[in-house]
């Protein structure tokens, strides 16, 4: 009979302590901090659940979830669509394809706080070159003022910062696919989409699925971007979940920050646990259908 060894486990106990450390302490202490009228830590007034009761009725906070739940749906709507087109055509482009690859992924190494003031300086109608082009043109673009145009500049910011995350997932995806099942589907005269649906999604979907996860959860709090931009204007039309959290911080409100903070927690972690739950019953459908 073999006899297991688990004693390799405790080579994780230290990760595992500073983890503990750095993510529990700091959540305990938000939670905590969540139930008082902070004035200074010394000056702490208890008001039990009234935090809560505040952000969940009030207006700001509908309108701030709607906005970013609206932002995260139509970012990840264009950014994986498009990261898989670029990866399917990349596998059929040869050697450049890693040269192309590496072009798409020069944003990822652009820090957050810089890709606002980049952008801002392309959009600019007096130096940018995108400002100057639209100007030359004729084309009326006023991001400080029309909403319309601030949520295009947003959008197309965060998929040029995260496009590449994209490409180099899928591309990795359809390059771990054997020449064996290409040739089998010309055999049987298969289409260009019968192979991408029966052939290439399926393994797409295995690299990709952790990072609808994580693109959708970045995305859903994006802030050092959007108040580079515009600050949540014109008139509040971009003002975010994290804005308003960051706005709560700055005004010294940090009982009501700590609720906001607790309340977007559960957020995040209500989408990963439906994430997981639909994951898990996939597996086990397939795991049926295979056997």
């Amino acid at each position: 009979m073999k006899r297991y060894n688990n004693r390799a486990w405790f080579y994780v106990v230290p990760a595992g302590a500073i983890l503990a450390f750095v993510g529990l302490v700091p959540l305990v202490t938000v939670f905590n901090y969540s139930f008082f009228d902070i004035f200074t830590l010394q000056d702490a007034f208890w008001i039990g659940s009234g935090w809560y009761e505040e952000i969940v009725r009030s207006e700001r906070f509908h309108y701030s979830f709607l906005r970013s739940l609206a932002f995260s749906l139509i970012v990840l709507s264009i950014q994986f669509p498009l990261g898989i087109g670029i990866a399917l055509l990349l596998a059929r482009s040869g050697r450049m394809a890693i040269v192309i690859i590496m072009i798409v992924a020069i944003p990822l190494v652009v820090p957050w706080n810089i890709i606002g003031m980049m952008w801002l300086g392309l959009i600019a109608p007096e130096t940018g070159i995108v400002g100057r082009a639209f100007v030359t043109l004729g084309l009326a673009f006023d991001y400080k003022f029309n909403a319309l145009h601030t949520w295009l500049v947003l959008v197309v910011m965060d998929t040029w910062h995260w496009l590449g995350l994209i490409v180099i997932l899928a591309y990795s995806g359809l390059s771990s696919i054997s020449p064996a099942y290409y040739q089998a589907a010309a055999i049987d005269g298969a289409s260009r989409l019968a192979v991408f649906r029966h052939i290439e999604l399926p393994k797409l979907s295995g690299a990709l699925a952790i990072a609808v996860l994580l693109r959708f959860v970045d995305s859903f709090m994006i802030n050092t971007e959007a108040f580079a931009i515009n600050a949540g204007g014109p008139q509040g039309a971009t003002t975010f979940l994290s804005l308003d959290l960051a706005e709560d911080i700055k005004g010294f409100s940090y009982g009501s920050a700590a609720a906001r903070s607790m309340v977007y927690f559960l957020i995040v972690i209500t989408v990963v646990w439906i994430f997981k739950a639909v994951t898990d019953i996939r597996k086990r459908e397939h795991g049926a259908f295979a056997s």
